[in-house]
């Protein structure tokens, strides 16, 4: 373009004027200032974080399969965390073969507060603290309550959410705040709708009249060297009765877990009995489930578990009523294919239309950004 001399100043003025209007439209999408983020936790506690969490510690390791439902690479948020999921070696794998840098990531705790170092927490300088509300009731008078706020008085936020304790009660506020914490409110709920969908259709059910409700023995960590540890009330028990099952450990369990005789077992008459147990078995002999185990393997651990509980009331059931669970769909949204399972084991005919392989691929394809693999329940009757 030609300039004429005279205006060369207005005209550089205006290409100025225009520049400037251009790098204010353009300014915001290369480095404009996240929104703060205000929420509530299920102990009704006001969190505010500056922006999305990416440096997370995670009071319970196995908390990273609810990330895996909202990020997708969730071990990359967290900076610190506990022991516990190491503990199932095979699905620990599965994170690492999506992100092997999970290696690095410092172990604080065995999964226990009172064994989490705050001052290496500190050190690590996280954005967000996840404490379990079953972790010694977090956020409240206990050793939760206390590291909550230790974090909280150096500027730390910390949410508090729940799979266990009351499961059916608090995981889809639970999963919401988790995603809304690290800006992926949306995909939680997306699945939140899909969980309460399935539910539902469990619980319309349910509540025909005249509903029997079988006698339930959920026999935890099977094939461990004491027996037998059981749900009371709380964590599974909820779990059992959304299946349209009585669990016998809650007639006698005050609290949420607790060891049954087998004196107590046997003159209780379970229908049915649901063994679980995860690959961390493998070395005492007690039921093998879980990522990376075959089908036929899965089936011998759970005949070889009823057959070393030498229980005559089980050994005589029906093998149809006989069946074993991977323990780690406890503690994580993932119950959903438990109770699913569960409702079909308690209630054959009821839900002989009730596919639970098929939820879990759902699950795997549309949710999960590591996706389960193995055999993650067995029955001694045909297989599901």
């Amino acid at each position: 373009m030609r300039i004429e001399r005279g205006r060369t100043g207005l005209v550089r003025a205006a290409f100025a004027a225009v520049l400037a209007a251009m790098l204010l439209v353009l300014a915001p999408a290369g480095g404009a200032r996240a929104e703060p983020i205000a929420l509530t936790d299920i102990t009704g506690r006001s969190v505010t974080l500056k922006a999305p969490a990416k440096r997370i510690l995670l009071a319970q390791g196995r908390h990273l399969n609810a990330l895996a439902l909202l990020h997708p690479d969730p071990a990359s948020l967290v900076v610190g965390w506990a022991g516990d999921l190491k503990r199932d070696a095979a699905t620990y794998d599965l994170y690492r073969r999506r992100n092997p840098a999970i290696d690095a990531i410092p172990v604080l705790s065995t999964g226990t507060l009172d064994s989490l170092s705050i001052e290496k927490a500190i050190a690590l300088e996280p954005d967000l603290v996840v404490l379990s509300r079953f972790a010694d009731g977090a956020g409240g008078k206990g050793q939760g309550g206390l590291l909550a706020r230790r974090f909280e008085a150096i500027g730390i936020p910390v949410i508090v959410i729940d799979f266990f304790q009351a499961p059916l009660k608090e995981t889809e506020a639970s999963l919401r705040i988790l995603g809304r914490a690290i800006g992926h409110e949306d995909r939680a709920l997306a699945y939140n709708a899909f969980y309460r969908e399935r539910l539902d259709r469990i619980a319309t059910r349910l509540a025909a009249p005249g509903l029997v409700r079988p006698r339930v023995f959920v026999h935890a960590h099977a094939g461990g060297p004491t027996c037998c540890y059981s749900p009371g009330r709380g964590t599974f028990d909820g779990i059992i009765r959304a299946a349209g099952g009585h669990n016998i450990g809650a007639d006698v369990i005050p609290g949420p877990t607790g060891e049954l005789s087998l004196e107590y077992v046997a003159s209780a008459r379970p229908e049915v009995y649901v063994g679980t147990g995860g690959t961390y078995q493998a070395r005492s002999g007690g039921l093998v489930v879980g990522s990376g185990v075959e089908p036929a393997e899965a089936r011998r651990s759970l005949e070889a578990t009823v057959a070393r509980l030498n229980l005559q009331v089980i050994s005589k059931l029906d093998p149809a009523r006989i069946h074993g669970i991977w323990q780690l769909f406890n503690d994580t949204p993932l119950h959903l294919v438990m109770v699913e399972l569960l409702a079909k084991w308690f209630h054959p005919e009821l839900f002989a239309d009730l596919d639970p392989a098929a939820t879990l691929n759902e699950i795997n394809t549309r949710y999960l950004s590591v996706p389960l693999e193995g055999a993650y329940w067995t029955s001694l009757g045909r297989p599901e």
